[in-house]
């Protein structure tokens, strides 16, 4: 019988739900706040269900030598090392979806206590003051909000705001232009966003390149009349940026519930007039607590006891019997699309995958998967192999499938095609030796491997382009791997795909895009 260790509180139902599924649980919800002996217990467990207070950190999961599963009841997965247990061959699940309703419905009453002052005005009322002067607020109705990051609880957010008969505008580089006329909200670029919003609201992922999009210079953009709400992630926002604008009254005010370092408990925010801040309750409802709590139990349970996959951060959704023979080619799938996304600077439209030989004879569901995580993952960190369809179709994004159990030079091969609003592109692979590699890019045949750190460029094919990109690279110390050429015609565009020993730089970058010829550079990582 497989064992699972709850380290957080969770709902009893989920106790009994493993009880029910034939997996022994034991339940120590305070365990997660001792690291020492969660450290010295681990190994006997097949499955850890945590929510935020569990650290499964390198350290961990190396000592839980029969962990398989890590399930957390909730969609963050900040405490949980993603990477470290990929190695280990453990399983990370999330929640997803079990507190979207709960945390928009934050996003909007913190909306509401902001420009009405309600805190405040609480506060003085209970000490038996009569100040409602001090107090005066501003209506919702009519005004504009804008909503950065428009996917599962951005799209509730703008759902209730319409209802409030707000304009609502909203950048979210993923959401095309008919998803937008079905939320009834106007799609803008983040500038326009910035100088229109009366009221500014977060739902966008914390990754590398959504670290701080309220800098300085963004907060600078807003109007002094401006509010700002953050229910997403601490990170989001220049924190030290946003003190300087309230404190010199170039933004009337912010509401937030997350902070860069949790628990925050002394923040240089803390105390100001005009913020409103809650200790990070966007999913603290007793509703979205038991929607988590039963949904990781039951995903942990079938996975546990019948090999069903769901919800994963690290593994795509296959059975037992295919997993040998699908894994190549999910790996395939998936670095097609990192390929594609990573080249991807606008809104993905459609996504269009054709299998072709051997492979169309396969479950290609995980596949496709797969390839759609990857194109959307380099904007949205937190997307899965199981969640990237249901995300793309919340964005609007259109996913085509087409088979045909014949390859003219492959026994299998892959073709994947994305248009954005601005380009239309395609890369076809296979696998050989069950290894991935690329076949052709935008026509162009080429093959090559993927690699951790690779440079893509486009080029005018003209002399000396290959010494020069070589030279600048040497220059720049950084060590050439692979170097894979492919041209349309003699004299048109090239093609070139080099893997490089070390990550490149945007001095790097810098010096490669200013070569003579040079159309497109771009650092890739797999």
């Amino acid at each position: 019988m497989p064992k699972v260790l709850i380290s957080d509180k969770l709902s009893e139902t989920a106790v009994n739900i493993f009880k029910e599924r034939g997996v022994d649980v034991d339940y120590q919800p305070d365990l997660g706040k001792d690291k020492d002996k969660l450290h010295a217990i681990i190994g006997k467990y097949d499955g850890l269900a945590v929510r935020s207070a569990t650290k499964a950190t390198p350290k961990i999961i190396d000592a839980a030598t029969n962990l398989k599963v890590i399930g957390r009841a909730g969609i963050g997965v900040d405490n949980i090392d993603i990477p470290a247990a990929t190695a280990a061959g453990v399983v990370v699940m999330n929640t997803p979806y079990g507190n979207a309703i709960t945390t928009a419905e934050h996003a909007i009453a913190m909306m509401f206590a902001l420009v009405r002052k309600i805190p405040q005005a609480n506060e003085s009322t209970h000490a038996g003051k009569w100040e409602k002067s001090a107090f005066m607020g501003a209506e919702v109705f009519g005004k504009t909000l804008g909503v950065i990051g428009c996917g599962n609880i951005g799209s509730i957010v703008a759902d209730r705001a319409v209802g409030l008969k707000m304009r609502v505008i909203a950048f979210d580089p993923f959401l095309t232009e008919e998803r937008a006329i079905e939320l009834g909200v106007e799609k803008v670029d983040l500038e326009t966003l910035l100088s229109r919003a009366d009221i500014v609201t977060l739902h966008t992922p914390l990754t590398d390149q959504t670290r701080n999009i309220l800098s300085a210079e963004a907060l600078a953009q807003l109007k002094p009349t401006a509010f700002l709400v953050n229910c997403a992630r601490g990170g989001l926002v220049d924190e030290g940026a946003l003190k300087d604008a309230l404190d010199e009254e170039r933004l009337a005010g912010a509401a937030l519930d997350v902070y860069e370092t949790e628990p925050a408990t002394d923040h240089p925010l803390f105390g100001h007039p005009r913020v409103v801040a809650t200790p990070h309750l966007g999913a603290s409802t007793r509703e979205a607590q038991e929607n988590v709590a039963i949904q990781i139990a039951e995903q942990m349970a079938e996975y546990l006891t019948r090999g069903a996959v769901s919800n994963a951060l690290n593994s795509p959704s296959v059975t037992a019997e295919e997993a040998p023979r699908l894994k190549p080619f999910i790996a395939l799938a998936e670095k097609l699309g990192a390929f594609a996304g990573q080249l991807s600077e606008s809104a993905v439209k459609e996504i269009e995958i054709s299998y072709e030989g051997d492979v169309a004879n396969l479950n290609t569901k995980p596949l496709t998967s797969a390839a759609v995580a990857g194109v959307l993952k380099p904007m949205l960190s937190e997307v899965n192999v199981v969640s990237a369809p249901v995300i793309a179709k919340e964005r609007g994004v259109s996913i085509t499938e087409t088979f045909n159990d014949d390859a003219d030079a492959y026994d299998s091969l892959i073709r994947l095609r994305i248009v954005t609003e601005k380009q239309d592109r395609s890369v076809s692979g296979t696998v050989f030796g069950r290894e991935p590699r690329i076949v052709d890019i935008k026509g162009v045949g080429m093959e090559a491997g993927f690699a951790p750190h690779m440079l893509y460029t486009t080029n005018d094919d003209k002399p000396g382009f290959i010494g020069a990109l070589g030279a600048a690279l040497g220059e720049a110390k950084v060590n050439i791997a692979t170097f894979n050429l492919g041209r349309s015609a003699p004299g048109e565009q090239a093609i070139a795909l080099l893997a490089v020993d070390e990550e490149i730089g945007d001095d790097v970058l810098s010096s490669v895009r200013a070569l003579p010829h040079v159309q497109q550079a771009k650092a890739l990582a797999f």
